[in-house]
């Protein structure tokens, strides 16, 4: 654990072989959500490509600031990972609850709020990473790494 505090491009390179792996391996050809009136539709193959072009980028962002030997905050590197990868897993958890029975629409309803609600701290997470990145590259070079 304490490997992946100190080098996050490491878990976030490894999820892209598995992100991929899943999305040719799931059966949906489309994701669908709703937003008050209008229904978004994203093919999974684009939503698939998107996260592991996501994933690549901050994890190149991590490497450069490890082989420039910048010191980065192990708090917000914890953060960041915690709410990426605990927020997509729990989406996915909860979305395997949803019910397609009309008859449990109040179940859906706050079933789907708790995911919104999720997809969002998991975005907002994402602020973590650019804070960092910056904070990074203003503090002064790591004196222990040689």
């Amino acid at each position: 654990m304490n490997k992946l505090i100190k080098k996050p491009h490491l878990i976030f390179w490894t999820s892209i072989p598995i992100i991929i792996l899943f999305g040719i391996l799931t059966k949906a050809d489309s994701f669908g959500f709703n937003v008050h009136d209008t229904y978004f539709v994203i093919a999974t193959n684009h939503l698939i490509i998107l996260i592991s072009v996501l994933f690549g980028i901050i994890g190149l962002g991590y490497w450069i600031m490890l082989k420039a030997n910048r010191k980065l905050s192990k708090w917000l590197n914890l953060i960041h990972i915690t709410l990426t990868f605990g927020g997509i897993l729990l989406t996915w958890l909860l979305a395997q609850f949803f019910r397609e029975s009309i008859a449990e629409y109040e179940f859906n309803d706050n079933l789907t709020l708790s995911i919104y609600i999720l997809v969002l701290i998991a975005i907002f997470g994402q602020i973590a990473f650019p804070i960092n990145i910056i904070g990074g590259i203003i503090k002064k070079k790591n004196k222990t790494s040689g």
